[in-house]
């Protein structure tokens, strides 16, 4: 591994003992800053620096992650001067540009700079894997001999965030709408790492090594029951199997099997309609309780936006009603939440780097079959922001940008080298 890579690493592996102190929120921003300083220094020395921490630019998709979320800050800085917030506030919510929005393009910035190789990204989600295997007993064990739900919070808090919540280490929750326990992990609920597990299983699937990719598997789909997501579930599906559906539309024989499922579609189209119609009221009603607050907190978001700030939004989220059970208005989704603090602007500077990425990474898919890792990362990442904040998620998110950085320089490299790849830098599995 070169230095980049192995800091990268060494972090991503070491996940769980940041955790049991509380401090992932603070090791991600100083991570993804640390390292960006790095290469920006090594890019501006050149030859200077050392082969093994010598950078190369970053590729288009870079530029188009910086741009869209440079613009979010000066959506941020326009919100705050039309609600007449004050200076201090905004310097507050600078800093938690800093730490949030941010580190998108930092990552990407990282992972294209330093040509971080994907497999050894792959091998740390499985060694994350390998590790919530051994602590499934005590998580399982944890609700049944009477442990506490919460153990601390860390004094890491002081350096500011979202929440307690963040800081704070759980061995499990009890939701209140039954009663029954539920696991979050490292994560601050659990729909959220019901996401980080759907990113496991797509890294692991791309192990060569079978004893790791096992772990992955295993370990990612732990995260996914045990949180008891639907999106996890639905994730699953969708983020392991497009990637590898998607490169048949180069086959001949595709088209064929595709034209008899068309024909087959208009025989029995109306029991598969209803039969569709009938799983998403079982989806849906399955936690009620959460789909019912979720509804009022985007209805409320929604037309809140509509008619009071449409183009760059309330500047901060509000506190909700009994309704919405006291949640606050802007979070539960990244866009509508987008749609309320920073408008339709905001929302835009979000939706085109993350419309670009996955166009980009069905394109290279189609041609390259190591592009599946970024395809399935950038699905899962879009599916869940329907029912996630991204911005407050990517101090654990990271991964899939620097993996997404990573294949996009690789693919600009092997494209403007005449499709000769670097045999330093195309290595296999970690050895």
């Amino acid at each position: 591994m070169t230095p980049p890579e192995r800091i990268l690493y060494r972090t991503l592996t070491l996940t769980w003992p940041f955790y049991a102190i509380g401090a992932l929120y603070v090791v991600g921003p100083v991570l993804g800053w640390s390292l960006a300083g790095l290469a920006v220094l090594s890019l501006f020395l050149g030859p200077a620096m050392k082969p093994e921490w010598q950078a190369v630019s970053p590729p288009v998709i870079f530029g188009i992650w910086f741009g869209s979320m440079l613009g979010m800050l000066v959506v941020l800085w326009i919100g705050h001067f039309n609600y007449d917030i004050g200076t201090g506030a905004t310097i507050k919510s600078s800093i938690g540009w800093a730490k949030g929005w941010a580190l998108f393009f930092i990552f990407v910035f990282i992972g294209a700079a330093f040509r971080i190789r994907p497999e050894i990204m792959c091998r740390a989600q499985c060694i994350i894997g390998l590790h919530t295997l051994i602590l499934l007993p005590l998580f399982i064990l944890a609700p049944k001999i009477g442990l506490p739900e919460k153990l601390f919070t860390s004094p890491f808090k002081a350096v500011g965030g979202p929440g307690p919540e963040y800081f704070s280490v759980y061995l499990y929750t009890i939701d209140p709408s039954n009663g029954a326990s539920r696991w979050q992990f490292y994560t601050p609920w659990s729909p959220f790492a019901a996401l980080v597990g759907v990113m496991i299983v797509v890294c692991a699937l791309e192990e060569r090594n079978k004893f790791w990719r096992r772990c992955g598997l295993i370990g990612g789909l732990a995260f996914v029951l045990m949180t008891k997501s639907r999106m996890g579930i639905m994730g699953l599906v969708i983020c392991t199997a497009s990637p590898r559906l998607l490169p048949l539309i180069a086959k001949s024989w595709a088209w064929f099997a595709l034209g008899g499922i068309a024909a087959a579609m208009a025989v029995i189209g109306d029991r598969v309609l209803t039969g569709m119609l009938d799983a998403k009221d079982a989806f849906r009603s399955a936690r009620a309780d959460s789909t019912r607050v979720r509804d009022a907190l985007q209805s409320i978001a929604g037309e809140r936006w509509r008619t009071e700030a449409p183009w760059f939004g309330h500047a901060t989220v509000e506190p909700g009603a009994h309704v919405t059970e006291y949640m606050l208005i802007g979070t539960h989704h990244t866009w509508y939440g987008l749609l309320f603090v920073k408008g339709a602007v905001g929302a835009a500077f979000f939706a085109i780097p993350m419309i670009w990425t996955l166009l980009s990474m069905m394109k290279l898919t189609i041609g390259r079959k190591e592009a599946r890792l970024g395809l399935g990362l950038i699905l899962a990442l879009l599916l869940f922001s329907f029912g996630e904040n991204m911005e407050v998620q990517i101090y654990i998110l990271w991964p899939a940008f620097v993996i997404i950085g990573s294949l996009a320089q690789r693919a600009a490299s092997h494209h403007g080298s005449g499709n000769r790849a670097s045999p330093a830098r195309t290595g296999g599995a970690v050895a």
